[in-house]
């Protein structure tokens, strides 16, 4: 599958080998499934056994290098993967015998190295891998081969997918994400259900913004926002109840909606990317202007004006409200702004 064409569109090639344990030198690395021609396999196999010589894997954390095959004549993106099956490592554990308990590396080749903007993706792939699979060499066929198949559907693709069905109505989704607002899905098949909930985790601000503010927020949230949002999905596109947007999200919409032309899931992921850092430093430049209007009532003008332009004024103020109330002189600025903003 590492075709020019699969390049050009982003599809990728699986190919996995079993490897003792690289604890010393003296290790042995044996194929254990691929779908790659075997000079392409043999350049890869090398690439892998230097960096396991080096010591440069760790269990269950993947890597994103490019890597130079002949079949094709071109670098490829390879992420990269070293981990021993979960049952297999608990038992090695109760018996303190882990050095024996076999370990592998799998290898996902793409276009490019842009399988770096979807490492947690695979890494959380892998996971499921060593959790649900069982890599005996009779259940190869019927249930690891056809999981190595799907990957770039699996991982790669669930935000192009939601994109593709929502269209315009993304801009709801969009805004539950950033505000934390809880959402139910009905009537969907699992695939949908899982890529909404892939969609919605990867647009939010988790891991950017503080953890307690977080929990702060999705407690407000829960508690403030009357109902969830819910998503209907049994007519042929998706209907909306209790969905909320602002001018901001519907701007980042049509960013989407028109990148799904080129159906290019890198380009998606990069754009949800630009939304969240966009969403970041309109945060940050409104706990500025906040800190400038403790002192100054030119600031707090400021301050307004920019929540009033910058068209996410009704989910920023709520975030620095979680974030400020244990501040009186930022919260009261807050709580003025709230008033001018309901005016």
């Amino acid at each position: 599958r590492s075709s020019r064409q699969g390049a050009d569109s982003g599809n990728g090639s699986p190919s996995s080998a079993a490897a003792e344990t690289p604890s010393s030198e003296d290790f042995s690395l044996s194929l254990l499934d691929t779908n790659l021609p075997a000079e392409a396999e043999t350049e890869l196999r090398s690439f892998i056994v230097k960096r396991l010589t080096k010591g440069a894997l760790f269990e269950g954390m993947g890597n994103v290098a490019s890597v130079g095959l002949s079949i094709p004549e071109y670098r490829v993106g390879c992420y990269y993967c070293r981990f021993q099956q979960e049952n297999l490592l608990e038992m090695a554990t109760v018996e303190s015998d882990t050095n024996n308990a076999p370990e592998y590396v799998v290898c996902f080749l793409g276009g490019s190295e842009k399988e770096d903007t979807f490492r947690l993706e695979l890494d959380r792939y892998i996971q499921s891998l060593k959790i649900n699979l069982d890599l005996e060499q009779k259940t190869l066929e019927t249930h690891v081969n056809p999981y190595f198949r799907s990957w770039f559907e699996n991982a790669i693709c669930p935000i192009q997918r939601v994109v593709q069905l929502f269209q315009e109505k993304l801009a709801f989704l969009l805004h539950a994400a950033l505000s934390y607002t809880p959402v139910e899905v009905k009537n969907a098949d699992e695939r949908t259900e899982k890529d909404i909930s892939r969609f919605l985790a990867a647009a939010s601000l988790q891991g950017l913004v503080q953890e307690g503010t977080m929990t702060s927020l999705c407690i407000a949230m829960t508690e403030e926002q009357h109902k969830s949002m819910i998503i209907d999905c049994s007519g042929p596109q998706p209907q909306l109840h209790n969905a909320g947007s602002n001018r901001f999200c519907e701007d980042w919409m049509h960013a989407f909606v028109n990148g799904a032309e080129g159906g290019n899931p890198f380009l998606f992921r990069q754009i949800l990317e630009n939304f969240k850092l966009k969403a970041i430093q309109d945060i940050n430049n409104l706990k500025r202007f906040i800190r400038q209007a403790e002192m100054n009532h030119y600031a707090l003008f400021k301050c307004y004006m920019f929540l009033k332009n910058c068209g996410s004024g009704d989910i920023l103020l709520k975030i620095v409200k979680v974030e400020h109330a244990e501040m009186p002189e930022a919260r009261n600025v807050v709580t003025v702004l709230e008033e001018f903003m309901r005016e």
